[in-house]
């Protein structure tokens, strides 16, 4: 039966029809959705040469009821949609204008939809309109339907006579995909627990690539609350980024415009709120209106709205700056690694340290202001980083917020979190420091338990020799490793490229050159008493030995063909240089004590040979630990370790030689340096 449309077809035509196939598809799934479906499935056949000759949209939905007939096709541009979801300002399924959309793909549609009437009867009836007179439709007689299995109610939008310009691959490319993601991904992610799909031809439309991150809350503000569904979209999806204020119904009411919409980050994002506080409010004006029906309700209703609104940029606040320290401070640190903008630190823990310092700072201060570190140039980049290095360094950190603020303006929020961040770097070093002192101490309990209780299961090469090689600290701070158990000419290589990045091989003879000083440290430093330079080199050799050796005669003999051979080497022979070879081992004979008792005036405890600039000392495991302990008395007494406790873990090792592998594995993987 004919019935007419209340407009003409020239009406039809000027009310601003899409042209785009992608958006009159899209039209149809909302209209499906809109009318409660869970699945809208997208079917074609297409002909040999690619082109589609049939198209449907098919939804599970409850139908066209054919009694609200006149007001849902009859009535253009007055659609009864309005009462159902919706899914924002925009025109969607509202109004009566997407059912016409079938224009820009065929000359026509037909709609075969089932449906309950008011008793509960299945019933399906067909509406066909076509582009020839657009004031009207044609709807046959509702007809009973035999329930079977898997007979629900539904509707099928059959477009007739296609156009030739469509063809399957506009259905299934990776541009039609997208756009159905991007239009309908944050309405399938809201409603993935119901089981909501889209199908293209039984394949279900996969839009989780779109969206990197998703979380949802309750905020609850006197009486009222609130579901907040938070998605952080991958790549950008619209041109802004709002809130979208949604009723019971999941109608959207209004949205509103977050405040991080003219930031230079890719933090892509959308917020829906939903809530039975918002179906008091009707919603008819422009995308970006304010939302004016709050101001006419009550005062308290106003008051939770501003209370919802702070707590959302709070929010919204809170998540940016996680992205933004997890991936676009991230990208940034990782950039500049690539355009050499970061300064450089040497390689030990100490330079990690400060590095990481200086890259959680940068973090910290793009996350509370992008706009610091973007647009520009390289070498401005490199100023910015290197006295922000700089000041980093100094008792000065606080300054860092007068120079940004010189830089771009800093909100009193903004400047408050920029100085918590540089506190919280501080407090990062503290601990880092803290910790590291509490390791040293696990090395010398550990060492102790190695050279007494576990003597007989330790060994020079196995245990001690790798542990002082990692641990050289213990024999002074800031020293530089140049070779652990490596012959002369290795040493004498790496010693003269550490300095000057030049590398000698020395002119040793062959039995000089197969010598292996265990450990070969040194370090530059201003030392007092040199008249002639405030700047001197100070090198280290030391001689291990395994717990039951006890140092003699034999000991220092080998000790003293180390200093013979650096005597006799021009390379290693600068008045500038300062050499000290000490061997360590668990005790000392008489021979020893007596050499120390001939340097006495020299005030140098287990002093036993003095040469201008060449010392000799011999140690015992004890004098190492005590003289540590001397060294770093001030910081251990204000920490205040429990050195018991310390002491009890170590002690737990076995006496055996799986024991001593074992500690001494656990004491290579402490942070010491």
């Amino acid at each position: 039966m004919k019935r007419k449309l209340s407009t003409s077809s020239r009406s039809v035509l000027n009310s601003g029809l899409t042209e785009d196939y992608k958006k009159a598809i899209a039209e149809y799934i909302w209209n499906g959705f809109d009318a409660g479906a869970t699945c809208v499935e997208i079917r074609y056949t297409a002909n040999p040469l690619g082109g589609v000759d049939d198209l449907w949209v098919i939804d599970n939905g409850s139908g066209i009821n054919y009694g609200t007939l006149d007001l849902t096709f009859g009535a253009f541009l007055d659609s009864n949609k309005i009462q159902s979801f919706q899914r924002s300002s925009e025109v969607r399924g509202r109004k009566g204008k997407g059912r016409f959309s079938y224009n820009v793909i065929s000359g026509g549609a037909s709609w075969q939809t089932k449906y309950k009437d008011d008793e509960g009867v299945l019933k399906q009836y067909e509406i066909k309109i076509y582009s020839s007179d657009r004031s009207e439709y044609d709807a046959s007689e509702p007809e009973s339907v035999l329930v079977a299995e898997g007979q629900e109610t539904g509707t099928a939008v059959h477009f007739l006579d296609m156009r030739s310009n469509l063809v399957e691959d506009d259905l299934t490319s990776d541009s039609f995909c997208n756009y159905l993601s991007s239009e309908f991904a944050w309405f399938l992610e809201l409603n993935k627990s119901k089981g909501y799909a889209i199908k293209i031809e039984g394949v279900v439309l996969d839009y989780r690539n779109l969206i990197g991150e998703t979380e949802e809350q309750t905020i609850e503000i006197g009486e009222e609350s609130f579901r907040i569904n938070f998605i952080r979209w991958s790549r950008k999806i619209g041109d802004k980024y709002y809130y979208y204020l949604m009723n019971s119904n999941l109608r959207e009411v209004c949205k509103v415009l977050t405040s991080f919409n003219n930031k230079s980050t890719t933090f892509h994002h959308s917020v829906y709120v939903t809530s039975q506080y918002f179906n008091k409010f009707e919603w008819d004006k422009e995308p970006g209106a304010r939302l004016d029906g709050l101001y006419n309700q009550s005062h308290e209703a106003y008051e939770a709205y501003k209370t919802l609104m702070k707590r959302l940029r709070a929010y919204l606040s809170k998540k940016e700056k996680e992205y933004i320290r997890a991936v676009g401070a991230a990208q940034l640190i990782a950039q500049y690694e690539k355009d050499g903008i970061l300064p450089k630190f040497s390689d030990d823990k100490y330079g990690k340290a400060r590095k990481k310092d200086l890259v959680e700072a940068i973090q910290g201060i793009y996350a509370v202001q992008p706009k610091i570190f973007l647009k520009l140039a390289t070498e401005q980049c490199k100023t910015m980083v290197g006295f922000l290095n700089l000041l980093l360094d100094s008792n000065e950190r606080n300054n860092v917020i007068t120079i940004i603020e010189s830089v771009v303006h800093l909100t009193p929020e903004e400047r408050e979190e920029l100085a918590a961040t540089l506190r919280t770097t501080t407090l990062s070093r503290i601990n880092s420091a803290i910790s590291l002192v509490k390791n040293r101490l696990i090395v010398i309990e550990g060492l102790k338990k190695l050279v007494t209780d576990n003597e007989k299961f330790t060994t020079e090469r196995d245990h001690i020799q790798k542990i002082i090689e990692e641990n050289y600290w213990l024999f002074g701070e800031q020293f530089n490793l140049v070779t652990a158990d490596k012959p002369f000419t290795a040493a004498l290589m790496e010693f003269t490229y550490l300095l000057d990045g030049k590398v000698e091989k020395g002119s040793f003879t062959a039995e000089d050159a197969r010598r292996r000083p265990d450990i070969f440290i040194c370090r530059g430093q201003a030392l007092p008493g040199y008249q002639y330079s405030s700047f001197l080199e100070e090198q280290i050799i030391v001689e291990l030995k395994r717990p039951s050796v006890v140092i003699g005669t034999t000991q220092l003999r080998q000790i003293q063909d180390y200093r013979d051979i650096i005597l006799k080497e021009p390379t290693f022979n600068s008045q500038m240089r300062r050499w000290k070879f000490i061997v360590v081992g668990k005790e000392v004979d008489e021979s020893v004590k007596n050499e120390y008792k001939s340097f006495a005036d020299k005030n140098r405890p287990m002093l036993v040979h003095y040469r201008e600039n060449f010392e000799i000392y011999a140690m015992t495991w004890d004098d190492v630990f005590v003289t540590f302990e001397h060294r770093e008395n001030f910081i251990l007494e204000k920490l205040q370790f429990d050195k018991q406790m310390i002491h009890n873990e170590v002690e737990a090792y076995a006496k055996s030689r799986e024991g001593s592998d074992a500690l001494t594995k656990d004491i290579l993987s402490l942070n010491t340096k």
